[in-house]
C-alpha cells in the first residue's frame, strides 16, 4: 500500500495562489494514478484533477480548467497541485488520493470508497 502525505494549504485572498504537495511513500509503483480531491463539511466529496504518473495524461473538473494544474515529480514521488486565480468557492479541505486502476478524475469520484489510498487532508481557505 501507499501512504500520502500532503502539505501546502493555507489562507490566501481571492485570485491569490498555493500549492500543494503530496509525498508518496511505499509501493508506489503499483498505484500509478494520482488524484486530488476536496471536501465541504455536509458535502460529497469532489474529484479535482488526477494524472497518470506513467504516461502523464491529466483530468480536470470543469470548475478548475484554466486555473489549476495538477504534475508529478518521479524522482521525489510527489505530486503538485498549482492552484492560480483562486476563488472563495476554492475553500475545502482537499485531499491526495492514488489508485492503480482508475486515472480519470470523474471515474476516480464515482468509486471514491474503493480508492487504494488517501492522505489527511490540507485545509485551504480562500477569502474574498
Amino acid at each position: 500500500q501507499v501512504q500520502l502525505v500532503e502539505s501546502g494549504g493555507g489562507s490566501v485572498e481571492a485570485g491569490g495562489s498555493l500549492r500543494l504537495s503530496c509525498v508518496a511513500s511505499g509501493d508506489t509503483s503499483l498505484s500509478y494514478c494520482m488524484a486530488w480531491f476536496r471536501e465541504v463539511p455536509g458535502k460529497r466529496r469532489e474529484g479535482v484533477a488526477s494524472i497518470d504518473t506513467e504516461d502523464g495524461h491529466t483530468t480536470y473538473t470543469d470548475s478548475v480548467k484554466g486555473r489549476f494544474t495538477i504534475s508529478y515529480d518521479n524522482l521525489k514521488n510527489t505530486v503538485y497541485l498549482q492552484m492560480n486565480s483562486l476563488e472563495p468557492n476554492d475553500t475545502a479541505m482537499y485531499y491526495c488520493a492514488a489508485d492503480s486502476t482508475a486515472c480519470q478524475i470523474t471515474t476516480m469520484a464515482a468509486v471514491l470508497d474503493s480508492l487504494e489510498s488517501w492522505g489527511q487532508g490540507t485545509q485551504v481557505t480562500v477569502s474574498s
